[in-house]
């Protein structure tokens, strides 16, 4: 008997495709609302790709495996992770 599980977990999060509509689709209600009305109150196109960079990072990070209980954690205090550990941690998965 193997110790293994019978289907490998694959924690990579398939990337959100950096286009406005793409961002709003994958954004929560109330965050998709807050998106678009910083999208629209935008002016050029500096302003609208840091918009679009900021509700990106977000919508990949609400995508993660235990990203609510994460940040529950984090607004409690629990199972805090150094940073430097955090890195190593990266590191280690990336080979």
């Amino acid at each position: 008997m193997s110790a293994q599980p019978d289907h490998p977990v694959s924690y990579k999060v398939p990337a959100i495709p950096y286009s406005i509509n793409a961002i709003g689709t994958a954004l929560a209600d109330q965050k998709r609302t807050q998106f678009y009305s910083e999208v629209l109150a935008a002016e050029g196109r500096v302003a609208i790709d840091a918009v679009m960079e900021k509700w990106w990072r977000e919508a990949m990070l609400d995508r993660a495996p235990g990203a609510e209980a994460s940040r529950a954690n984090a607004s409690a205090g629990r199972k805090l992770v150094a940073v430097e550990d955090l890195i190593a941690q990266v590191e280690r998965a990336a080979g």
